[in-house]
C-alpha cells in the first residue's frame, strides 16, 4: 500500500444549484505530515475509501471553520451592541439631568417665593393698591366711577326721566297731561257752546229750530214755550240742567285728573309712581352697594377675593413644595460635597466627558480608577484612553487623572501625574482639576511636557474647552512621541505652535473672565475679546487636528 504522506489524492466536490458558477471539480494534491491524519488513512484498507474519508474530514473541517468565524462576528457584534447601548444610556442620564436643572431653573424663575415672575405678578394683581383694587375703584367706588356715572346719567336728579316726573318743570309729564286735559275741555267746551249758539247756522240748535220752522210751519204760539224748555235745558243756572250736568261731570273729571297727577295726594298715581321710582332707586343703589354685605355686587367681591385668596394659597402651597425640592437638592448636593461620593461623582463626570470626545476621535476610553494597574496594590489614573487604529500613533495611551479634593499643587499634582503614567503604562498624562478645588496658579491649562493640568467644572459648559483642548493636546503629544523615531523626518512645528497659542488663548480667557466677574461696566468689550479668543482658540484646535491629519500622511507615506 503506497504512503499518504507521498499520494496526491484528487477531491471532486459535486456541483449543487446553490453553487453558482463555481467548478463542479478541484483538483488538489495534500502531502500529510500529521501522525495522526496519517494513521487514520492507513487504517482504511482502499484508495477509495480513503479518498471519502479525506473528503468528509475535509468537509468537516471548513464547516468547523466558518461556523468559528460567525462565532466571532457574534461577540463581535454583541461586544460593540453593549458599549452603544451603554454610551445611549450615559447620553439619555445626561439629557435627563440637563432637562431637570432647566425645569428647575424655569420653577425657581417664576416661582421663587423671593423674586419669583408670578409671585410679583399676583401681589402687583392683588395688593391695596393693585391692579384690580384701581379697576375696581374706577368702576363702582365714588361718585366719579362709571357706575355711579350711568346711574346719574339715566336715573339722577338731571337725568331725563326725573325732569319728566317732576312737577316744577314746565316740560315735566304733570303739566304735560294738564296742558293736554285743559286743552281738550277748552276745545270740548268750545265746540258745544258752537253747537248751540244760534249765530252758528251749522250748530244743532240752529239746524233744530230750522228743521222745526220746516216741518211744522208757524210755531209762534208754542215756540216760546219749547224755546224756554231748551234754554232750560242749556241754563247753568238750573242744577238740573243737562248743560249743569255736563259742566259738573268735566269739572269732577278735570278734578280726579288732578287729583291723579298731584304730588300733594300720596294715593295719585303720580304719587304712586315717584314711590317705584323712589324703590326702584333703592333696590338699584342696595344691589349695587359695596357697603351691605347682602348685595350681589358685595357677594361678586367676596366671591373675587375669595377665589383670589385661594389661588394666593394654592400658590404658596405650591411655592413650599418648590422651595421644600429645591432645598432638598441643595441639601443633597451639600452632602455630596462633604462625603467621599462627591470625588467620585467628579471622576464619573470627567471619565464622561473623556469618553464621548475619545468616541469623537475613534479612540477608546475605559475607566481604570478601581482597578489596579503595572505597580503593585496601586490605582492611580482614573481613566485610560487609547489612540484607535485610524490614529498614527495607534495603540498609544493617555492617562487621566481627576481630583476634587483640595490640598494639591501643581508640583504635586504632577507627581502624581508621573506615578499613573508609569502604572497605566501611559506615555501622556491629563490632571483634571475641578475648578474650585484648583490651585491658584492654574489658569484653565498648563502643558509641561508629557503631563497637562487643565481645570474644568462640570456644572459650567464654559469651561469644557479646557478639558477639550487637554485631550487635543495629549493627542498630538502621543503623535509626536510616536513620530519621533530617528528614521521619520516630520516637521511638528505647527503643532508647537497650536499648543503653545493653546496654551496662551487659556490663559488670556481665565483672565478675561476673572476681570468680566468684577468689571460691569466694560461687560461688552469682555465678552466681544473673550468670544474673539474663544473662537481663536478653536481655530486652533482645527489647525493642530489638520496638522496632526498631515502627519498621518506623512508618515504614510514613509512606512509605504
Amino acid at each position: 500500500m503506497p504512503s499518504p504522506s507521498s499520494e496526491p489524492m484528487l477531491f471532486r466536490v459535486p456541483k449543487s444549484p446553490a453553487d453558482g458558477d463555481l467548478p463542479e471539480e478541484l483538483h488538489l494534491e495534500l502531502l500529510v505530515r500529521d501522525r495522526e491524519v496519517i494513521a487514520a488513512l492507513e487504517e482504511l484498507e482502499s484508495d477509495e475509501r480513503r479518498e471519502a474519508f479525506a473528503l468528509d474530514a475535509l468537509r468537516i473541517g471548513v464547516m468547523a471553520l466558518r461556523h468559528a468565524g460567525t462565532r466571532m462576528d457574534a461577540d463581535l457584534l454583541r461586544r460593540e451592541t453593549s458599549q452603544l447601548l451603554g454610551t445611549l444610556s450615559q447620553t439619555l442620564d445626561r439629557y435627563s439631568q440637563s432637562t431637570g436643572d432647566q425645569l428647575n431653573r424655569s420653577l425657581k424663575e417664576y416661582f421663587d417665593p423671593n423674586d419669583g415672575r408670578f409671585n410679583e405678578r399676583v401681589s402687583r394683581l392683588v395688593k391695596e393698591d393693585g391692579e384690580l383694587a384701581t379697576l375696581m375703584r374706577q368702576q363702582i367706588d365714588g361718585e366719579n366711577s362709571s357706575l355711579a356715572r350711568t346711574l346719574m346719567t339715566h336715573v339722577g336728579s338731571e337725568s331725563p326721566l326725573m325732569k319728566m316726573l317732576d312737577p316744577a318743570q314746565s316740560e315735566g309729564l304733570l303739566s304735560a297731561l294738564q296742558q293736554a286735559v285743559e286743552g281738550q275741555l277748552t276745545k270740548q267746551s268750545e265746540q258745544v257752546l258752537r253747537e248751540f249758539s244760534l249765530d252758528n247756522r251749522e250748530g244743532a240748535l240752529a239746524r233744530l229750530v230750522h228743521e222745526l220752522n220746516t216741518k211744522h210751519g208757524d210755531l209762534s204760539k208754542d215756540l216760546k214755550s219749547k224755546i224756554d224748555d231748551v234754554v232750560k235745558e242749556f241754563s247753568l243756572d238750573d242744577e238740573g240742567s243737562a248743560l249743569s250736568r255736563l259742566v259738573r261731570n268735566v269739572d269732577r273729571a278735570q278734578r280726579t285728573i288732578t287729583n291723579e297727577f298731584s304730588l300733594d295726594n300720596n294715593e295719585s298715581a303720580l304719587s304712586r309712581l315717584r314711590e317705584m321710582l323712589q324703590e326702584t332707586q333703592g333696590a338699584i343703589h342696595k344691589n349695587l352697594t359695596l357697603d351691605e354685605d347682602g348685595s350681589p355686587l358685595a357677594r361678586l367681591k367676596k366671591e373675587l377675593l375669595d377665589l383670589l385668596k385661594s389661588a394666593d394659597e394654592k400658590n404658596n402651597e405650591f411655592r413650599e413644595q418648590v422651595r421644600v425640592a429645591l432645598a432638598e437638592m441643595t441639601a443633597a448636593k451639600k452632602e455630596a460635597e462633604r462625603s467621599t461620593r462627591h470625588g467620585e461623582v467628579f471622576e464619573e463626570a470627567v471619565y464622561d466627558f473623556v469618553a464621548r470626545e475619545a468616541q469623537h476621535a475613534g479612540d477608546i476610553a475605559t475607566p481604570t480608577g478601581a482597578s489596579t494597574g503595572l505597580i503593585r496594590n496601586c490605582k492611580k489614573g482614573d481613566c485610560l484612553v487609547e489612540l484607535g487604529p485610524s490614529c498614527l500613533a495607534a495603540g498609544e495611551k493617555i492617562v487621566v487623572e481627576a481630583k476634587q479634593h483640595g490640598g494639591y499643587t501643581l508640583a504635586s499634582a504632577r507627581e502624581e501625574l508621573d506615578i499613573a503614567r508609569k502604572n497605566r503604562g501611559a506615555g501622556i498624562g491629563v490632571f483634571v482639576f475641578s475648578k474650585r478645588m484648583a490651585p491658584s496658579g492654574l489658569d484653565g491649562f498648563k502643558h509641561y511636557g508629557s503631563d497637562i493640568i487643565c481645570a474644568w467644572d462640570a456644572d459650567d459648559p464654559s469651561t469644557d474647552i479646557w478639558l477639550k483642548a487637554a485631550l487635543v493636546t495629549a493627542r498630538a503629544l502621543s503623535v509626536r512621541q510616536a513620530g519621533s523615531s530617528p528614521s521619520q523626518e516630520v516637521d511638528f512645528e505647527a503643532i508647537d505652535r497650536a499648543v503653545l497659542d493653546i496654551e496662551k488663548r487659556a490663559e488670556n480667557l481665565d483672565s478675561i473672565r476673572t476681570s468680566a466677574k468684577t468689571i460691569v461696566s466694560s461687560g461688552e468689550k469682555i465678552i466681544k475679546r473673550v468670544d474673539t479668543d474663544e473662537k481663536a482658540l478653536e481655530k486652533q484646535l482645527v489647525i493642530l487636528r489638520e496638522n496632526l491629519d498631515d502627519v498621518r500622511v506623512a508618515l504614510g507615506k514613509e512606512k509605504s
